[in-house]
């Protein structure tokens, strides 16, 4: 997962995409110079931006809590959970497999928009409580406001288009139906892709009739909830196709290696700049201890290179970045979406026997597009 690591909730990573930055300070500046003066007029500036970064933090601790809930129930149905990343269009739970059942699928899908639906009926209450004691009108319409979002949230979720909840829903319903995962992913991702088209029509047709802002929110939320089906569909299709392929099928053998006592300025001259590779496995001794890269050779000041060498500036061997030729290819590519440097060694009984990178998985799958074409 990439972003800013914000914390743990539950056990759970949660993390922020650069993006969420975006959407956060326009929501907050809606908020402040826009919703709130329009629902309580004559208040001063400041007081519209406490409310408007009230609401904000309140709305985003809501998407935190609706995405918790999904992972809370997968953890129950014992799917790994890597974490929690929030971005430019709300937020994701990053599981490390499908669910393996149609019953599973549901219940995790189901409980987001569940939740949502419980946020919105206690921020309500408790608008209602401050309202009627007449504790603190501005606190009353933050609150309110924010349960109105978050019913909204819930109905949007709910649409029947994969990978939104409703579109999940739909796929664990065709699931059952057929018994296909594949056959039933493909009909929810199409959901998907043609209510993201519905949705930029009536965004295109909104900023037409004036409604400028509205009109082209839609339109990027439909384009990204196509693309985001036609992505979840290939994401389902390359696990499918590798489900029974391990690391000893996909992987470079006898990769060229570098010795860890070389000095940087030899590798630079003698390997990065004379080879076509960008990483090299580093041995000491015939035996696998890290990997260099050209990037991390690069961070190194010009100067230092005579004196600095590999082992002082490879990433050393871990679990992180090695593997064993069975290791199957779902797992290979979890940790290679985690490795530092985009690299596995494979290792088996302390030799080295191969290297992988995205770009070996990506080979192997052309392959097998073309044998099948």
């Amino acid at each position: 997962m990439n972003g800013f690591r914000l914390g743990s909730v539950l056990g759970f990573k949660i993390r922020l995409d650069f993006s969420w930055f975006v959407i956060f300070f326009l929501v907050l500046w809606s908020f402040t110079m826009a919703v709130f003066p329009a629902q309580m007029p004559g208040l001063g500036t400041a007081v519209y931006f406490i409310m408007g970064l009230s609401g904000a933090l309140l709305f985003f601790a809501s998407l935190v809590a609706h995405e918790l809930s999904h992972s809370v129930v997968a953890r129950l149905k014992g799917i790994p959970v890597e974490g929690i990343t929030l971005f430019i269009f709300g937020g994701m739970a990053h599981t490390k497999m499908e669910a393996e059942r149609p019953g599973d699928e549901f219940a995790i899908a189901g409980v987001g928009p569940l939740m949502s639906v419980v946020i919105a009926i206690v921020l309500g209450a408790l608008a209602w409580l401050f309202a009627t004691q007449g504790w603190s009108d501005p606190t009353a319409i933050v609150l309110q406001y924010v349960a109105f979002l978050n019913v909204l949230l819930a109905v949007f979720n709910l649409l029947p288009g994969f990978p939104l909840d409703g579109g999940r829903l739909f796929r664990a319903v065709v699931w059952k139906v057929t018994g296909d995962l594949t056959r039933a992913t493909r009909v929810a991702s199409a959901g998907g892709r043609w209510l993201g088209y519905l949705l930029v029509g009536i965004g295109l047709w909104l900023a037409f009739r004036g409604d400028v802002v509205g009109g082209l929110w839609l339109v990027f939320i439909g384009w990204f909830l196509r693309n985001a089906a036609a992505a979840s569909y290939r994401q389902h299709l390359i696990r499918d196709v590798l489900d029974d392929v391990s690391a000893r099928q996909t992987m470079t053998p006898v990769p060229v290696t570098v010795p860890a006592d070389l000095p940087l300025a030899e590798l630079m001259e003698d390997y990065f700049m004379r080879r076509r590779y960008i990483s090299y496995p580093v041995e000491d001794g015939g035996a696998p201890i890290g990997i260099v890269t050209l990037n991390q050779a690069k961070e190194v000041p010009r100067e230092e290179w005579g004196t600095r060498t590999v082992r002082d500036t490879m990433a050393p061997i871990d679990d992180a970045l090695a593997v064993t030729p069975d290791t199957p290819m779902t797992t290979v590519l979890d940790k290679l979406r985690a490795s530092p440097v985009q690299r596995l060694l494979v290792v088996q009984n302390g030799t080295l026997e191969g290297l992988i990178t995205a770009r070996d998985v990506a080979a192997w799958l052309e392959k097998m597009r073309s044998m099948e074409r």
